[in-house]
């Protein structure tokens, strides 16, 4: 069989290189097979687990729309060629399978047929034999050669580091996944207030929920949110914090608001929604957390205008800190804009700091938005502040995240 002649698939790094930006691992072995394949005019190329006895094809290419390889599918592992080729009864390089008498004891020889065929084991780091990696033509191929069995070995490499990263992003997707159910279902999380203050007149407006994690590992709020989207649970752990932040509200004047975050895929979704069931909108502040850019505000939009209808107010979470927030301004139309600490740290000496933080006063007083300072930590940043027209602004200096005991004797 003629093999195609294509160079720049003749190394594994070439490849690889190539696929980097691939969508997940199972895309990253698709490439690699079909490279394999076409390389050595094979008819098809499979990646095989070994698992209870079983040889299963977790990766499969072929141009044949029907072929009876499929991914998914498998046989008892000692009846096929992968074993024999693990046990030494067959060659990992067979150019005509009838002249092997170990190959034609299997019936997939001539019921398939199997012609010519390459098979090359995947060990991992830890010595454990994961499966093979192998092509196989319905023909037999006199011009297979050693350097043919070569490339299969350095596609088979790459093909088993692969696998290897992505055993241990699973396992680690699991571990991180027990990390936010043990959250989810216990009393692990709960919620700090942080004052936000009218400067002028020198009273609180409303407090920043934010939560705190009590359990190991010990790591920071963001890290949790990250790793709970990771897996598919940022919008659940993202709505028991909010729910559990809005208990406060009933210790609190009812002329101040509480603040609570939200990504917009949990909003999206639907899933924070409930938690705003039979509470007054119109103390609630929802702030959009989000440094990426979106897709589609329109669907923000929509899936926030019940709340905002009944009174809830938007905010827009650290503006200043990237070109994202500016857009989700100018396509949310928040109620509030909040300065990012980024911005307002050292505001009092950077002239461009107080530049663009000028920019978004005029910017606010223009559309009827408030803004409000984040992050302030010194009696001279909050002087600028006010300077420039900035009258609500939190941070240490004002106030540090607290309990909603401490929060109500600062009402008082």
């Amino acid at each position: 069989m003629e093999r195609t002649s294509t160079p720049t698939v003749l190394s594994p790094f070439v490849v690889a290189s190539d696929i980097a930006s691939k969508r997940s691992a199972d895309d990253t072995l698709q490439d690699i097979l079909r490279a394999v394949r076409q390389h050595l005019g094979m008819d098809v190329a499979f990646l095989s687990e070994f698992a209870n006895g079983k040889r299963i094809f977790r990766c499969v290419d072929t141009p044949h729309v029907d072929h009876p390889v499929k991914v998914g599918g498998g046989d008892p592992l000692e009846e096929s060629y992968c074993q024999r080729v693990l046990d030494g009864r067959l060659p990992e390089l067979i150019r005509d399978a009838v002249m092997h008498p170990a190959a034609m004891e299997l019936p997939a020889t001539t019921a398939m047929p199997v012609g010519a065929h390459l098979s090359i084991p995947i060990k991992l780091s830890t010595g454990r034999i994961y499966g093979t990696f192998c092509c196989f033509s319905h023909a037999p191929d006199q011009t297979l050669t050693e350097r043919d069995l070569s490339v299969m070995r350095a596609f088979a490499d790459l093909a088993g580091r692969q696998i290897e990263q992505d055993i241990l992003a699973r396992e680690e997707g699991l571990q991180i996944e027990q990390r936010i159910k043990s959250v989810l279902e216990g009393e692990h999380l709960s919620i700090v207030y942080q004052p936000i203050y009218h400067v002028a007149d020198n009273r609180i407006v409303g407090f920043e929920s934010l939560s705190r994690f009590a359990t190991i590992p010990l790591r920071s709020p963001d890290v949790w949110f990250n790793e709970a989207g990771k897996v598919g649970l940022g919008a659940a752990l993202e709505t028991k914090a909010i729910r559990t932040a809005l208990h406060g509200l009933k210790y609190l004047p009812d002329e101040v608001y509480i603040s609570v975050n939200a990504s917009p895929e949990s909003i999206l979704s639907g899933a924070i929604t409930s938690a705003f069931e039979d509470m007054p909108l119109n103390r609630l502040v929802l702030e959009v957390t989000e440094h990426a850019l979106i897709d589609r505000y329109e669907d923000i939009a929509a899936a926030i205008y019940p709340l905002r209808n009944n009174g809830m107010r938007i905010a827009v979470d650290d503006a200043g800190a990237g070109y994202a927030s500016f857009r989700h301004i100018l396509n949310l139309v928040p109620d509030i804009i909040k300065l990012d600490i980024s911005l307002t740290r050292n505001i009092d000496s950077d002239r461009s700091r107080r530049a663009l933080a000028a920019a978004l006063t005029r910017f606010s007083e223009e559309t009827g938005i408030k803004i409000v300072a984040e992050g302030v930590e010194t009696a001279s940043e909050l002087n600028v502040l006010r300077a420039l027209g900035i009258n609500n602004a939190q941070g240490y200096l004002l106030g540090r995240p607290m309990p909603i005991n401490e929060a109500l004797l600062l009402c008082k």
